[in-house]
């Protein structure tokens, strides 16, 4: 009797940063907001560090106009680095920055058409292999002791294969502001996806599991959306070609079992930078008590 297939590795991620950053005005008018610290890391920073925890081997950023500090910040800075070492500084706090060379790779997204063609400028480098979609933006943090959201994800896909989501619980009255899943057979944090829903009424909403910004797709999306039109927004939406998928090759969504934060917002940014810093053991008991002297 044969073996099943195992699924292919995902080595390749994707993320899209090709985005103004309109609502982080004036901050974001030189620095792109994936480089907005929170706490004392870039946001991008955190979505690159769950990558390489989850075994992802390159970085493909789709970056627009004046986003090249993106890179950048993944480059040596070699007069840093000297005057650092001349200081007697700790060079440790910048290993998280260093790239062996080849595993950052940035395209350009030269007209801002939607999240479906930000993924599709990235076809020549995903190639014929699954990869996986990082949003920025959903900061997503482990629990203490647990794994990052795409590990979680990366160990169900050795499971079954196919196509993942992450997703997680809202509250029904809050649908309407995400895509949503039509949920099938679950299994533990495993749910088989039926169809999707983009920003649905909450009359209308299949479930209260909303898609969360990581992606686990196989390659043939690339040639769905190669020939895909415009959606919801006149943009070509990456929901409507994972939706045409569906049927088609294995679907599931993991929920995520830890904490999102939504830095789009700015009321998100200033949560997950309030969060991270509490469960800091360097800052955790000063900031804990600054807030309070602020409540109070």
């Amino acid at each position: 009797m044969s073996e099943p297939v195992r699924p292919r590795p995902i080595k390749k991620a994707v993320f899209p940063v090709a985005g103004l950053g309109t609502r982080f005005l004036p901050a974001t008018k030189v620095v792109p907001k994936e480089l907005l610290p929170v706490v004392d890391r870039p946001l991008i920073q955190y979505a690159v560090d769950e990558a390489r925890e989850a075994g992802i081997e390159q970085m493909i950023f789709v970056t627009g106009r004046g986003k090249t500090g993106i890179v950048e910040h993944f480059d040596i800075a070699f007069e840093l680095e000297q005057t650092l070492s001349e200081r007697g500084k700790d060079l440790s706090v910048l290993d998280c920055t260093r790239a062996t060379p080849g595993d950052v790779i940035a395209v350009r997204q030269q007209v801002p058409l939607g999240l479906g063609h930000a993924i599709w400028c990235a076809r020549a480098i995903v190639g014929d292999e699954p990869f996986a979609i990082f949003l920025p933006d959903e900061l997503m943090v482990a629990r203490e002791g647990g794994t990052g959201c795409m590990k979680q994800m990366v160990e169900a896909y050795r499971e079954v294969g196919g196509n993942l989501i992450s997703v997680l619980e809202v509250p029904m009255a809050q649908v309407s502001s995400y895509g949503v899943i039509d949920p099938g057979a679950a299994n533990g944090a495993l749910t088989e996806v039926r169809g999707l829903v983009e920003k649905p009424t909450q009359a209308d909403a299949p479930s209260n599991k909303i898609v969360s910004g990581r992606y686990i797709l196989q390659p043939e999306v690339m040639r769905v959306l190669e020939n895909q039109g415009k959606g919801a927004g006149g943009e070509i939406q990456l929901t409507d070609a994972m939706a045409k998928m569906i049927g088609t090759q294995p679907f599931h969504a993991v929920t995520f079992d830890g904490a999102r934060y939504d830095c789009g917002s700015k009321i998100g940014f200033v949560e997950a930078t309030l969060a991270i810093a509490l469960a800091r053991p360097d800052m955790g008991a000063e900031v804990r008590k600054l807030a309070e002297r602020l409540l109070a």
